[in-house]
């Protein structure tokens, strides 16, 4: 691959620019390596938040009641927690939104459902929401429909529209998978009737985001970020010399100069961030500041994401990671991304710590 080190040298992201093909995109829509292994079991409810013990039993429910015959496997119309042998599906929402503050384990549980749904890998489908739309990018939109209409299941992880387009992408989307027998089940930080809220606001994508909020049934998750309930603060960044040398200490790490990385985003799809991190273990950055501008965030966001789904420790220099967004970015529409990625770097950040002490 483009970036690849030379001997003992490390990986630079910047030289990565990976193309994808659609098969690819298809065959990993399952839940990412961290939570591989995510089950309803292992799920661990705080005690002081009654809705995250309901959340398991209500989408053990809702993952039972996904059970069929072949038939149903192979695609057409699927049971809807039926009993016996009642024809009609019930009338109202065929899908369950996870909403709630970052960190209270809403990815764990939607991967934990795609696990438990009665399904072999290939009838359902786990991806985020920016691998949702790039599937309809590179497969269009008729096949999309086509791909993934024989599915029981399709999972989105981080469900949010930052873009008019989207709305009404997903909005058609999500309608004629639903109309197939299609079951949903997405994550956000923001109820579905108020999706785009902050953003855009124009009258005729308002009718598609109530359109989207009729498919789901939301389930309110409470609590605060299991990253760092209990655990000790993330390390202070570190100097340049300690993070380079670590960088060329440790087999598979990758050594970035911050802003020369955010430039090289804006260059790279975002559904492609996650290829350009095959094989990367680590990853060091030196020159850490603040992001920007808006769209050089969200980008940000979206590889933190990536790194956080595939376990890659993060070490630093520079600045920390809670001066990444102005004050201004953490008020406005996109604050709960942001928050979202600060929680996961950090955690990522307390992960790297070992490879210095090592």
């Amino acid at each position: 691959m483009a970036g690849a080190p030379a001997d003992g040298a490390p990986i630079a992201l910047t030289a990565r620019a990976p193309h994808v093909p659609a098969d690819r995109l298809v065959a990993e829509m399952v839940p990412p390596p961290r939570f591989g292994s995510a089950r309803f079991d292992t799920y661990i409810p705080d005690p002081n938040q009654p809705s995250q013990a309901e959340a398991v039993t209500v989408l053990s429910a809702f993952a039972a009641g996904l059970g069929g015959g072949a038939s149903a496997a192979a695609g057409g119309k699927k049971r809807w927690f039926r009993r016996g042998g009642g024809t009609a599906a019930p009338a109202g929402p065929r899908g369950v939104y996870l909403d709630g503050g970052y960190g209270v384990g809403k990815t764990h549980l939607l991967a934990s459902l795609w696990h438990a749904t009665p399904a072999a890998p290939e009838h359902k489908a786990f991806g985020t929401f920016v691998e949702l739309t790039n599937l309809v990018g590179a497969l269009g939109f008729q096949q999309t429909v086509q791909t993934l209409g024989g599915h029981r299941l399709l999972c989105i992880d981080e469900f949010e529209l930052d873009d008019p387009g989207d709305t009404v992408l997903v909005s058609s989307l999500l309608s004629r998978l639903v109309e197939q027998g299609v079951a949903l089940a997405a994550t956000s930080n923001t109820l579905p009737g108020k999706l785009g809220e902050g953003r855009f606001a124009a009258a005729d994508f308002l009718r598609e985001i109530q359109g989207l909020s009729a498919h789901f049934r939301p389930l309110r998750i409470d609590g605060e970020d299991f990253r760092h309930r209990g655990l000790p603060q993330a390390p202070a960044p570190y100097d340049d010399e300690t993070v380079t040398k670590v960088a060329y200490s440790t087999e598979g790490a990758s050594l970035d100069d911050f802003p020369s990385l955010l430039e090289h985003l804006s260059q790279v799809h975002p559904s492609r961030y996650g290829a350009m991190c095959d094989g990367v273990r680590a990853v060091c950055l030196t020159g850490v500041e603040p992001v920007p501008d808006q769209s050089t965030a969200l980008r940000l966001v979206v590889l933190a994401d990536r790194l956080y789904d595939r376990e890659v420790p993060v070490l630093v220099s520079g600045k920390p990671f809670e001066e990444l967004f102005s004050e201004e970015m953490l008020k406005g529409g996109y604050r709960k991304k942001y928050f979202r990625a600060i929680s996961r770097l950090t955690a990522l950040a307390r992960d790297g710590k070992g490879l210095v002490e090592g």
